[in-house]
């Protein structure tokens, strides 16, 4: 009976004792989000299967975040469509332009929890699986099936764990532990396996690394991106839930448990150069480049202890004139907590720009994209042509540390290499 985190979980919602890795399973969802550029599509969707009612209004999470406030007629359109849709279904779980980036505002108002299923109309739900969910992305109108039904059909997974040890150096962060992952194994490397991170290093880290590590489990072609639950998961949902949760482990001998071993002892500050997310090279071997713009925030790293790094950078010094830099907080939360740490005020006198929390230049939609010729330096997760404007445009990922030290020197910047 031996099983996966991600198997247990699939087991337990499609009601059977045991599932293998291949198997199809039809599974009941636990959290279904679509935010304001993907829910439109869904309902689209939804009005084709003639469905007037949802499963369950309770069980849907709708925030606006892509393109908040709204920057195109098309987008205000999108907008009131959804708000609409809200008020008919007495959906209670809306968060309009306010709150922040969806896959920071669905952990923190507490809709997801352990051993559940979550999907979400954004490639970037496997981030849920920091919390020990199976967290995964999904298509519009696998969405509406999810909406008129509550169900939805998987393959069953085969996972590709990752035992990460050794003590991270000064000025390394977990993002620069996913991107040598990444690095190693390729953009296909865990195609359509559940991604499990665990090992000592993971097992110290908060849960802002974590979601860190899962978020960017997509970039290599993972269907989700898991942590264990403990005692920091528990921590974490203390005061944001007072439902009960299952916390799964994997055992040591599932059939379809693929081990791989990562130390981190000697790891360097890392970048993704242009325009592949696995080409990754140490940020010391890319000191040449220089930046026209510097992104610090989305749903990879716009959390606080993310702001509170680059903070430390900027502290006291100014961004290169030549350099727009753009802090954006993933959440009206993080917004606030970074205000009463003084943390904007650091950012403000620095040089920086200071946006509502959203995804901001991430998607290439909205504010901050770069033009024809321009280099990005960003603390995002995908760096593909075109990804954050212009086709002709380049962009750099890194963590954001290093984002703060290149805002000030106008190029790629190794921290210890000041």
């Amino acid at each position: 009976m031996s099983m996966t985190i991600s198997e247990k979980i699939l087991a337990k919602s499609s009601g059977n004792e045991k599932v293998e890795a291949g198997e199809i399973v039809m599974a009941d969802i636990d959290t279904a989000m679509v935010h304001d550029l993907t829910g439109p599509l869904t309902l689209h969707a939804l009005e084709k299967i003639n469905t007037n009612k949802v499963w369950d209004p309770d069980k849907i999470v709708i925030p606006f975040d892509h393109q908040v406030p709204a920057d195109t007629l098309d987008a205000a359109k999108n907008h009131q469509i959804l708000r609409k849709f809200v008020k008919e279904q007495g959906i209670k779980n809306f968060y309009d332009v306010y709150e922040g980036v969806c896959h920071q505002v669905l952990p923190e108002k507490g809709h997801v929890l352990p051993g559940t299923i979550v999907v979400g109309s954004d490639s970037h739900t496997c981030t849920h699986g920091a919390l020990g969910a199976f967290g995964t992305g999904i298509g519009s109108t696998d969405m509406a099936m999810v909406f008129a039904t509550g169900q939805l059909w998987f393959k069953v997974p085969e996972t590709l764990q990752f035992n990460v040890t050794g003590d991270l150096k000064e000025n390394v962060t977990s993002k620069d532990v996913i991107l040598n992952i990444i690095g190693q194994i390729g953009q296909d490397g865990a195609r359509y396996k559940a991604c499990e991170y665990t090992g000592e290093t993971v097992q110290n880290m908060d849960m802002s690394d974590r979601m860190v590590l899962s978020n960017m489990a997509i970039e290599c072609g993972g269907k989700t991106g898991i942590v264990p639950a403990d005692k920091i998961t528990d921590e974490y949902l203390k005061n944001r839930t007072t439902k009960q949760y299952t916390k799964f482990t994997t055992d040591k001998d599932a059939a379809s448990l693929e081990v791989m071993d990562i130390d981190v002892s000697d790891l360097e500050p890392q970048v993704a150069c242009p325009n592949y997310v696995d080409n990754v090279k140490p940020a010391s071997e890319v000191e040449d480049v220089e930046i026209d713009q510097v992104f610090i925030g989305s749903c990879t790293n716009g959390r606080l202890k993310d702001l509170e790094q680059a903070a430390r950078v900027l502290k006291g010094n100014k961004i290169n004139p030549g350099v727009r830099t753009l802090v954006i907080p993933a959440s009206r939360t993080i917004y606030k907590q970074a205000l009463d740490e003084g943390l904007m005020d650091i950012f403000v006198d620095a040089g920086a720009l200071i946006c509502n929390p959203c995804c901001g230049p991430c998607l290439g939609g909205h504010v901050g994209v770069i033009g024809d010729g321009e280099v990005s330096l960003s603390t995002s997760n995908r760096n593909f042509k075109g990804r954050q404007g212009s086709p002709e445009g380049k962009v750099y990922l890194s963590s954001p540390i290093v984002a703060a030290e290149s805002a000030i020197t106008g190029h790629i910047t190794a921290p210890e290499k000041k």
